[in-house]
C-alpha cells in the first residue's frame, strides 16, 4: 500500500500506463491500520473507492490529517473476505502489503489490515467485480509471485490482466450505486504514471 497517490483535481486517481479503471463506488467507509503518525496507527474515513485492473484507490471526502488517499495494488492484497454481519453493514476485509522502495528493507514494513464498509446502498455490483478481478489478476500473474515470501513483484504487472471480458459479463445490481466505467474517464496519455516509486507519492 502507498499513501497519497497522485490525483486529478476532481479526485480521480492519475492512471498508470495500461491501467483501466473498472468502477467507482461512493458512500463507503475505509479503515486501515499501522499508519505512521495517525492516532493509534488507525485511520477511518468516508469517501470513494476506485477499482482498476492494477489497484484499488480510496479517496477520502475529507482529508485525515495530511492523508487524502490510499493506493492498494491488487497483487499485494491477501485474505480478502466478504462479511455480512447481522447488526452492521456489509463489508470487505483483508490484508495488504506495503509498497516498499527498492533500497529499503522489507522487514521494517508491516502488513496492513483494511476494511471497506458499504454504508450507502447495496454491494451486489462491487463485490463480484472485486473478487473476479482480484482472482483474475492472481491467475494471470502467479508465475511472477514468490511462493514463500511477501510480494516484491512490480505491482504494474497486474496491468496485463485482461478485463474486457469480465466487464462485458458484469452483473449490475440496481440497489448498488457503483459506477462502472464503460469508457476511461481520463484519456490523457501524457499524464499517465509509469512507476509506483514517484517523488509525489508518500510510501509506508
Amino acid at each position: 500500500m502507498a499513501l497519497n497517490p497522485q490525483l486529478f483535481p476532481n479526485g480521480m486517481p492519475v492512471p498508470f500506463v495500461n491501467e483501466l479503471f473498472v468502477l467507482a463506488r461512493d458512500g463507503v467507509e475505509f479503515e486501515v491500520d499501522k499508519i505512521p503518525g495517525s492516532h493509534g496507527g488507525k485511520v477511518k474515513a468516508k469517501g470513494t473507492i476506485y477499482l482498476s485492473n492494477i489497484r484499488m484507490v480510496f479517496v477520502a471526502k475529507v482529508p485525515v490529517g495530511n492523508l487524502t488517499s490510499f493506493d492498494m495494488p491488487l497483487l499485494y492484497v491477501s485474505g480478502e473476505k466478504f462479511n455480512q454481519p447481522i447488526f452492521h453493514c456489509n463489508n470487505i476485509s483483508g490484508f495488504v502489503e506495503p509498497v516498499v522502495p527498492e533500497n529499503e528493507n522489507r522487514a521494517i514494513y508491516s502488513t496492513h489490515s483494511f476494511k471497506i464498509l458499504f454504508k450507502e446502498g447495496g454491494c451486489g455490483t462491487f463485490v463480484p467485480l472485486f473478487f473476479n478481478l482480484i482472482n483474475g489478476v492472481r491467475q494471470y500473474n502467479q508465475q511472477f509471485i514468490p511462493a514463500a515470501e511477501p510480494p516484491r513483484v512490480d505491482p504494474l504487472q497486474a496491468g496485463q490482466t485482461p478485463v474486457e471480458e469480465m466487464m462485458r459479463h458484469a452483473y449490475v445490481d440496481p440497489n448498488d450505486p457503483t459506477k462502472i466505467f464503460l469508457q476511461q474517464p481520463t484519456p490523457q496519455s501524457n499524464l499517465r504514471r509509469r512507476t509506483y516509486h514517484s517523488h509525489s507519492a508518500e510510501h509506508i
